[in-house]
């Protein structure tokens, strides 16, 4: 029996190789940008759960119990010392029986004076997060444009990549019922939660 030939295409072969080559090159580019979003986009997700820019330290200590009368200068540096902190302050005041001194270095002490149970808090930045965050918000003209190429980047990989592979695991079939579960998701949550 003779084999018989497929018919070859030039241009549909010319659009796949091009349509490889460019989910290629371009996956490469932008995955920085790709990684960007993705994590951004998780912290951004979680704003009611969590600060994304900033994570938050808290430690208890307990003193002996006061007054407001009794505290002055002398009191307030030897609490800073306790803590090491005497090179961070920046001023302190009381207010309902509670003293609160405040330090330079995004950090913050509370002291209830009647039972002595104080609390020294800090804040410090979550790196990665914070910086990613920065961006996905688009902070200067320039990088907007820079995050609308790879906007319309996302879409040509989004819709070149159904083209990608022929048969049945292809768009054909596969890819059409995947495509379409995928596309009927978030139609599904805003009808049920938008309209």
């Amino acid at each position: 029996m003779i084999p018989i030939k497929k018919e070859h295409t030039p241009g549909k072969s010319f659009w796949r190789r091009w349509n490889r080559i460019l989910h290629r090159d371009l996956g490469y580019f932008f995955v920085g940008m790709t990684l960007i979003y993705a994590i951004s986009g998780i912290a951004i997700n979680h704003k009611k759960d969590w600060d994304p820019n900033t994570r938050t330290t808290i430690r208890n200590f307990e003193l002996s119990p006061t007054n407001a009368a009794s505290v002055n200068q002398d009191f307030v540096n030897e609490i800073l010392k306790m803590h090491e902190e005497s090179e961070n302050y920046r001023r302190h005041y009381i207010k309902d029986e509670v003293l609160t001194i405040l330090l330079k270095e995004r950090g913050i002490i509370h002291i209830d004076l009647l039972s002595g149970y104080g609390e020294l808090e800090r804040k410090t930045d979550r790196y990665i997060f914070k910086e990613s965050n920065y961006l996905h918000y688009n902070p200067i003209y320039t990088w907007t444009i820079f995050s609308d190429v790879y906007a319309v980047v996302l879409i040509f990989l989004a819709v070149g990549g159904l083209f990608m592979i022929k048969g049945k695991k292809g768009f054909a079939w596969r890819g059409a019922i995947l495509g379409s579960i995928g596309i009927l998701i978030p139609i599904i949550y805003l009808i049920l939660y938008y309209y």
